[in-house]
């Protein structure tokens, strides 16, 4: 069964915690493309409030609006590319994340307390030093 509900742009902006101007830009950048009500207010159903979630999600994850667009673009020919480039900044960045979790966690049990001068420390950036 499908679902008739549609929310408001204020109601659809709170479910993610946007501002209703950030809905506004999406559209205007052809994101999503909510239907009118009879008074010309925009309608966000079900179909649209998916888009924006996707948005959101790979927003968080570093996409940009044009890869993002590129993703929700069913006949883009660039779609795969895309998203073959996003996997492999997701693992570059994963990786990064790796290293400072296993340099915070040094640094939390390190007697040191400069922990510029702590030798096994200093490994963790040699990479960057050199």
């Amino acid at each position: 069964m499908k679902s008739s509900e549609t929310w408001t742009v204020g109601e659809t902006a709170a479910k993610f915690d946007l501002p209703t101007h950030v809905l506004r830009h999406w559209e205007d950048v052809g994101l999503v493309l909510p239907a009118r009500d009879g008074g010309g207010r925009r309608r966000y159903d079900q179909h649209d409030v998916v888009r924006i979630a996707v948005i959101v999600r790979n927003k968080a994850a570093g996409m940009t609006l044009d890869q993002i667009r590129v993703l929700l673009d069913e006949e883009s020919p660039h779609r795969h590319q895309v998203l073959l480039d996003h996997v492999a900044d997701l693992d570059r960045r994963m990786e990064e994340m790796r290293r400072s979790r296993e340099m915070t966690m040094h640094a939390f049990e390190c007697e040191q307390h400069d922990i510029t001068r702590c030798p096994s420390f200093a490994g963790f950036v040699a990479d960057l030093v050199a």
